[in-house]
């Protein structure tokens, strides 16, 4: 979820207003993600401990990460994909 850096700023206040709109603070909020093997460890280490899932490509080359955590607020979201956005090759689904 990396958007273009000439809209960056706008483009994530948008995106907080709409899960606003959409959840009620605190809820239990679904992350998912895919990136190349190697940064697995990076990826999870994004989730603080909480539990995620992870599922292999076919090739193995790439894996699926999905987490479920309680947010206290759409500020909490966005610091996550903020923060798996800094790892090379994250593709937030």
């Amino acid at each position: 979820m990396q958007p273009p850096p000439e809209n960056r700023q706008a483009w994530w206040s948008r995106f907080q207003t709409l899960l606003d709109e959409q959840e009620e603070w605190p809820t239990q909020y679904l992350f998912k993600f895919i990136v190349p093997r190697a940064q697995q460890a990076a990826l999870e280490e994004v989730f603080d401990g909480n539990p995620v899932t992870v599922r292999a490509s076919t090739k193995g080359n790439y894996v699926s990460v999905t987490a479920r955590i309680e947010m206290a607020s759409s500020e909490d979201v966005i610091a996550v994909y903020r923060e798996a956005g800094k790892i090379e090759g994250v593709i937030s689904l």
